[in-house]
């Protein structure tokens, strides 16, 4: 019986998410499996992966084969590395706290590569929410700016509709003055 470590697809459309699972080669993708070894989530940036590392290895030492998929989530995990040094240590070119200085040293090396994605991306949130924020105000000034030219026009324009009513009224009263009066016919 051929065995592989393989993704089971769960999840709603276009939004799916995986269980790792180790399963016999003619079962269906989505049907039995011998042994469910973690879970895999794209959706979320960076990617979520639960995998029980020490199952995994184990049913690669006993020849399970990872899909392609799978190989790159267990190679970004550290299980086929930690597969390869304890095939060194095996033969004899590695001692145990060589391979284990290896191995912490890469662990190492990867938890900070992920924590700096992780800041990375915060880093950037952080600065599209300031960008977003300065072009808020800059439309919100030009508005206001707006607002108060519209309202000062209309100040002119009463201003000016004053002017010429007290000025249309002042004629009127001279016309009204100079005007000579008729006299009342009785």
């Amino acid at each position: 019986m051929a065995v592989k470590i393989r993704l089971q697809r769960h999840g709603k459309k276009n939004f799916a998410f995986f269980h790792i699972v180790v399963a016999d080669s003619r079962a269906p993708r989505d049907g039995r499996f011998i042994e469910q070894i973690g879970s895999y989530n794209p959706n979320t940036n960076p990617a979520t992966i639960v995998l029980d590392s020490e199952r995994a290895l184990a049913w690669l030492k006993v020849g399970a084969q990872p899909t392609l998929v799978t190989r790159r989530i267990l190679s970004y995990e550290g299980v086929l590395l930690r597969n390869h040094l304890d095939g060194g240590v095996a033969k004899g070119a590695l001692t145990q706290e060589q391979a284990d200085q290896k191995w912490n040293a890469w662990k190492a090396q990867r938890d900070a590569k992920i924590e700096a994605k992780k800041e990375g991306l915060v880093k950037d949130a952080k600065e599209a929410k300031k960008v977003a924020l300065a072009a808020e105000k800059k439309v919100n000034a030009d508005r206001a700016e707006a607002i108060a030219k519209k309202a000062e026009e209309l100040a002119a324009a009463e201003r000016k509709a004053a002017e010429e009513a007290a000025a249309a009224k002042a004629a009127e009263e001279v016309a009204e003055e100079a005007a000579p009066e008729a006299p009342a016919e009785a």
